[in-house]
């Protein structure tokens, strides 16, 4: 059974009416403020209720006969609250005890007056916001206190079943809950200990893909308490939304256009397919696997899923580069690799420019065409297969061309191949004190190698400054990259991945194998390809559709918290991302870990288990998350598995919920 076949809409109840009812009734508020709101409340009246666990939602209307005010405050339940009668009930109760009067049970000996007394307890409660009748009669809510009256007008009700379903699901706009726009993805779940809890009727939580979309999500918890399966439900929600757009993404060619065109179709669904991209730091969503019962997302939705991986893996296209066609790209993960390395003339290597200058003619050009071949030179020798009938094309001298070899000339300005290139560039390296290059220094003021060349020269001939014998390790530093090159001349891996999100597919690429660096290296080379793309419609006011990012163990990707460079393209998408449609979802161990730009640009929430004072400390900076520090802190068992604190867009505080379990059939 699909998402969109479970939805009910349940017309929204008339909470004014539904709510006050003599067997919900929790207590009394004996004082409250624009914030907080304390409730006096008995053991009977909890009991009645079946209990108030940490993080009730409890309705407190207005009851004043005198007046005809349609109200009531939203409270969550915080903690127990200290009565002004509490010292006395403490002195009595040490003295019954100090007698060693049964005080509890069938057989207690307090007469009933105390027993009365003594049942009476405080109850701390924050107040969320208010729901009011306007002018039309529709409800509506407000993330506030508009005013409040005195303390004795109102009365505190436990909302259940339907009530609590429309607080959970409340968004304004809607006239129904699980509407088309909405996907179940849990019900209401307050503590972990549910014996009373299992006593009820589930309550089902909702949410609107529309809160995600262009948007930013973040998932935290310890592991094994169901991010990634939190991660599959928004994105089956988002691919359910997706199916029902009836066009890929078109562009726009003219300003007074684009204005015009909308994300969304009139019944909130959007307007164009959404595409999906998926960085699997550990394959759980690129391959089967028994947590999710034999399905992964590839194999739920195969038709618009393709896979990526940095290894040669069967139903997997590669994540491979043609070094040659491909020359910045490849000596990108070349530097990356190298980052690490101490010695000078690595170093050297790796701060050599190889990006092509935009004029093709000019000293410029000369400079970086005898750069790039003599790199190419590198990657031959590394054993980097070289493409058929490929050569290099460079301008020598005429004066030294004639003598690299004796039975020919070698015009590298014809066009050569890389054996001849290396023969070129050996020979040049070698002769440095020949006097043509003497001549050289002394008429222009600087050597025709310039220090660009000579550190690929060093390189190449594994030879330090260019003379003696070849000690150093050079070229062959290059040979672990091999797995990633390729002869293939079809488009690169990232043209044909942006093409599959503008047609609203499902693209997955697997990191879960190969060297830690090139992973990083792709992921970002794909992001900024994605962005790059957006960016360009963007200013050339054709029409991007929505693309979500999914980062898996997002801390191995995303810059530190410490880390202040906002140029990176994690800190982009966050920062940059609405205004291009894109949306960012991650999910990773610590809060602590996340940049703090790319937190503060954090529009959801979903938080499982933490396990530390300094991850509750950084949560307790965003919304009401601190209501639930105490109980995010708490040992969590195997049953707590799936068992969230979510915020949404446009949910104006947080829900406690059970994630529902990602299943092949959606149910």
């Amino acid at each position: 059974m699909s998402l969109t076949q479970e939805i009910k809409n349940l017309a929204m109840v008339d909470i004014f009416a539904e709510a006050k009812k003599a067997d919900l009734f929790i207590g009394r508020p004996y004082y409250l403020d624009f914030d907080k709101a304390y409730l006096l409340i008995t053991d009977a009246w909890k009991e009645k209720v079946g209990g108030i666990p940490q993080g009730t939602f409890l309705l407190a209307f207005y009851e004043n006969e005198n007046d005809d005010v349609d109200e009531c405050l939203l409270l969550r339940a915080l903690r127990p609250a200290k009565l002004p009668t509490d010292n006395d009930v403490i002195a009595s109760m040490v003295e019954y005890y100090k007698d060693n009067l049964k005080t509890s049970g069938k057989k207690n000996q307090l007469d009933d007056f105390t027993k009365y007394t003594f049942s009476f307890s405080g109850l701390e409660c924050r107040i969320l916001g208010t729901f009011y009748r306007d002018e039309s009669g529709k409800i509506q809510f407000g993330a506030d206190v508009e005013n409040y009256y005195s303390a004795h007008n109102y009365v505190a009700y436990k909302p259940v079943g339907e009530v609590l379903e429309q607080i959970v699901n409340f968004r304004d706009g809607n006239t129904s809950i699980g509407c088309n726009t909405d996907y179940r993805i849990g019900k209401i779940r307050y503590s972990s200990s549910r014996r009373f809890q299992d006593k009820h009727p589930d309550v089902p939580v909702y949410v609107s893909p529309s809160d995600f979309l262009g948007k930013r999500t973040a998932l935290f918890g310890m592991t094994r308490t169901g991010k990634s399966n939190t991660v599959k439900k928004v994105i089956e929600a988002t691919t359910e939304v997706s199916e029902k757009a009836a066009n890929t993404c078109i562009h726009v060619t003219t300003s007074s256009t684009i204005d015009n065109v909308k994300q969304f179709k009139d019944d909130g669904t959007p307007k164009y397919k959404v595409g999906q991209i998926i960085f699997d730091m550990n394959g759980e969503y690129a391959n089967a696997n028994l947590q999710d019962e034999g399905t992964a997302i590839f194999e739920k939705y195969q038709q618009i899923t393709t896979r990526y991986s940095v290894l040669d893996k069967p139903g997997f296209k590669v994540l491979k580069v043609n070094f040659y066609n491909e020359i910045s790209v490849g000596f990108e993960l070349i530097c990356n690799l190298l980052a690490d390395e101490n010695g000078d003339y690595i170093k050297s290597f790796t701060a050599i420019d190889l990006e092509e200058p935009v004029e093709k003619s000019g000293s410029a050009y000369i400079r970086w065409a005898r750069k790039s071949a003599a790199y190419q030179c590198c990657l031959k020798m590394a054993g980097f297969t070289v493409p058929k009938n490929h050569k290099v094309k460079f301008t020598g001298n005429k004066e030294i061309n004639s003598r690299i070899v004796k039975d020919r000339a070698i015009d590298p300005s014809t066009g050569i191949n890389l054996d001849d290139a290396i023969t070129f560039w050996n020979w040049v390296a070698d002769h440095q004190d020949d006097q043509f290059f003497t001549d050289y220094r002394s008429k222009n003021g600087h050597d025709w190698v310039d220090e660009d060349l000579k550190a690929l020269l060093v390189f190449l001939t594994r030879k330090r400054n260019l003379n003696g014998s070849a000690s150093l390790t050079g070229y062959r530093k290059l040979v672990p990259l091999k797995d990633y090159h390729t002869v293939q001349s079809d488009s690169p891996f990232e043209v044909d991945i942006v093409e599959q999100l503008r047609k609203g597919n499902i693209v997955i690429i697997d990191l879960s194998q190969g060297d830690p660096v090139i992973q990083q290296t792709f992921a970002e080379k794909i992001c900024l390809s994605v962005f790059r793309n957006a960016i360009n419609n963007f200013v050339n006011n054709s029409l991007n559709n929505f693309i979500q990012f999914y980062f898996e163990e997002a801390h191995n990707l995303f810059p530190k918290k410490e880390d202040k460079d906002l140029s990176g393209i994690y800190n982009r998408i966050a920062k940059e991302g609405a205004k291009l449609n894109i949306g960012m979802i991650y999910a990773t161990q610590e809060v602590s870990s996340i940049s703090s730009n790319i937190l503060k640009n954090t529009q959801n929430w979903f938080i499982a288990h933490l396990n530390n004072e300094d991850e509750l400390k950084e949560i307790k900076k965003f919304y009401d998350f601190s209501d639930f520090c105490d109980s995010l802190i708490r040992y969590s068992s195997g049953s707590d598995k799936g068992f969230i604190r979510m915020k949404t867009y446009s949910n104006a505080f947080v829900v406690p919920v059970q994630i529902d379990r990602f299943t092949a059939q959606g149910d």
